[in-house]
């Protein structure tokens, strides 16, 4: 695994030990930020099954200003904070260890709002609509937010979810990536 390109291009990441996580590849890393970037111009990322961080990594590479990377496992903490020190930009990285609906929570109480989103969970525990429906609620979305969903071929999103419509949906392998756009209220 390394960073694709971007001010931290080349740089190399390391995996979560184990077999609980499944770092998204190289290639689909690219061809998603191909779709909803492919460089940023500032704003904030959310990544609320981080693993090992990487796609946020990616994110602040191409110019996103601040990622949140959320994940509940202690290895994918540590995998994490491991990764960031690669960056040499720890403050562009706030790394929470908790359940996704307790972080949101606690975001949404500090005002905060991202423009890109990250949705990469365990692909028998994917509630991506319950999740992106909270995110709504909860006010966390900024006006034309991206939301990047990772899913096995399975998950069928559908093609909207309120206020978020699909800007594009592929196939690579076993993996889907679907992406979102909100509209905003």
């Amino acid at each position: 695994m390394r960073v694709v390109a971007g001010e931290y291009g080349g740089r190399k990441l390391r995996a979560v030990p184990g077999m609980k996580t499944r770092p998204t590849t190289d290639k689909v890393k690219e061809a998603v930020f191909n779709i909803i970037g492919p460089y940023f111009d500032g704003g904030n990322s959310l990544d609320l099954f981080a693993g090992s961080g990487g796609l946020s990594i990616e994110g602040v590479s191409r110019g996103i200003a601040h990622a949140v990377l959320i994940d509940r496992q202690g290895a994918a903490i540590k995998t994490i904070k491991q990764n960031i020190e690669v960056t040499k930009e720890p403050d562009k990285f706030t790394v929470l260890k908790r359940d996704a609906q307790q972080a949101v929570k606690t975001l949404s109480q500090q005002g905060q709002q991202f423009n890109l989103i990250y949705f990469d969970p365990p692909y028998k525990e994917q509630k991506i609509v319950a999740e992106i429906e909270l995110l709504m609620q909860l006010d966390l979305l900024a006006t034309d937010c991206r939301i990047m969903c990772e899913t096995n071929q399975e998950a069928a999103l559908p093609d909207t979810i309120g206020n978020c419509q699909v800007l594009e949906r592929k196939s690579y392998g076993i993996t889907q990536i679907t992406i979102y756009q909100y509209q905003g209220v």
